[in-house]
């Protein structure tokens, strides 16, 4: 595929060889008519990366977000935890300070 040239340049052309090879290594069964139909599509958005590239300049740093994130949640704050008791209050059944559940597994599982 050829390099895509920067804003002011020759129009970016992709051939439908290359779209089939794009589609190929990419693993997609395209008709005839399909790589006939996406070629100019994709050199379409080829010129519009390019001049996106273009626009950026040596002393713009890249971002990943256009603003600063963040970190909506509240305060991690360490608080007491429920006791043993207070925890197995509303159990059913208890043996042993632990919640009791009837086996669902043999004796050999």
């Amino acid at each position: 595929m050829p390099d895509t040239p920067g804003p002011g340049s020759v129009p970016v052309v992709i051939s439908r060889d290359q779209v089939a090879h794009l589609a190929d290594l990419a693993r997609i069964d395209l008709s005839e008519e399909e790589l006939d139909h996406l070629a100019p599509q994709l050199a379409v958005i080829l010129e519009s990366v390019a001049s996106i590239r273009g626009a950026a300049d040596d002393d713009v740093p890249p971002t990943s977000h256009p603003l600063p994130l963040t970190n909506v949640f509240r305060p991690d704050v360490v608080v007491p935890g429920l006791s043993a008791d207070q925890a197995l209050s509303g159990a059913p059944e208890v043996e042993q300070q632990r919640f009791s559940v009837p086996k669902i597994l043999g004796e050999d599982q």
